[in-house]
């Protein structure tokens, strides 16, 4: 026997018009930025709007992830696609990784080969790109923060983060002449963009080598079980997260008596929902083994 409580949580509409809002913005500012910092000979402002750049196709590939989340299961997948904003989050995050390495090395290059810049014109485009990205930030953050709004706005942060990177070079610029705080600053900004992106990296890895999410405590959830009224033990317990807003559960459940199943699973399900927001349990019951639940009960648990 087993029981599976089917409540399934449709939030992708919500995080792809907010995805689609996102990228609208981020796509229309890039090119006037690469545009301007090839002009000005900034670094920062180049970098930057690579970023931006590379972005788009983030947030194109997440808004992607996003309505394939929202289609229903098939036979071929019966779980749904929901799996796919978790790949979506892996690949933003190994394009971060990719492109911190560039934006590092072309910084150490600019150390070897000082360059002229116009600190005016990298003041006051990143002055409204600082505005752009904010604009987009509060429209990211509206939506639902699943694994694949979490990449794009790691992307976002990042474009923030270096539209401050800018302007703070373009100010310095202006006022001192000091050429070198350009690449200084892209290299700070890349420090950050990467610790963002590795931790993205491992909790995208966690998810799709179906660990216990990070919120649940298994230790928890099997005392939340074994709480329950009839319940003897619980073994071949299996938490992992099927999507970025689903959790799924499997495990044995040792009762003493067959026919008050029903009862116990219902109390079960409550219990899993209400305390661990765990939406999808299949729990199968068994009798206890002469010797072991009833004398023995740690052999159970």
């Amino acid at each position: 026997m087993s029981s599976h409580d089917h409540q399934h949580h449709h939030h992708a509409p919500s995080s792809r018009s907010a995805l689609i809002g996102a990228l609208s913005l981020t796509l229309a500012f890039a090119g006037v930025e690469f545009v301007a910092g090839l002009w000005a000979g900034s670094l920062a402002l180049v970098a930057d709007a690579g970023h931006m750049l590379t972005d788009s196709s983030a947030l194109g590939l997440a808004a992607f992830a996003a309505w394939m989340a929202g289609r229903p299961p098939s036979k071929r997948r019966t779980w749904g696609y929901g799996r796919t904003e978790v790949l979506a989050a892996l690949v933003n995050g190994a394009i971060m990784l990719a492109l911190v390495g560039s934006i590092a090395w072309h910084a150490l290059e600019r150390f070897q080969q000082p360059r002229e810049i116009s600190g005016a014109t990298v003041l006051g485009v990143a002055l409204i790109g600082l505005v752009v990205n904010l604009l987009v930030f509060w429209v990211l953050s509206r939506g639902e923060r699943n694994l694949n709004v979490r990449g794009a706005l790691l992307h976002v942060l990042g474009d923030l983060l270096g539209s401050v990177a800018a302007l703070a070079s373009g100010l310095v610029i202006m006022t001192t002449g000091w050429t070198p705080i350009d690449p200084i600053l892209s290299l700070l900004i890349c420090v950050l963009i990467l610790v963002a992106a590795v931790r993205l990296l491992m909790d995208s890895a966690h998810v799709v080598m179906e660990g216990v999410p990070q919120n649940l405590d298994i230790d928890r959830v099997r005392s939340s079980m074994v709480a329950v009224p009839g319940v003897q033990g619980i073994h071949d317990l299996h938490v992992w997260q099927v999507s970025s807003d689903r959790v799924a559960l499997s495990a044995h459940v040792v009762v003493a008596d067959l026919g008050e199943w029903p009862a116990t699973l219902a109390a079960l399900n409550h219990a899993l929902l209400e305390a661990h927001d765990i939406d999808h349990p299949t729990l199968q019951p068994e009798l206890p083994e002469p010797g072991s639940c009833q004398h023995q009960p740690e052999a159970c648990r």
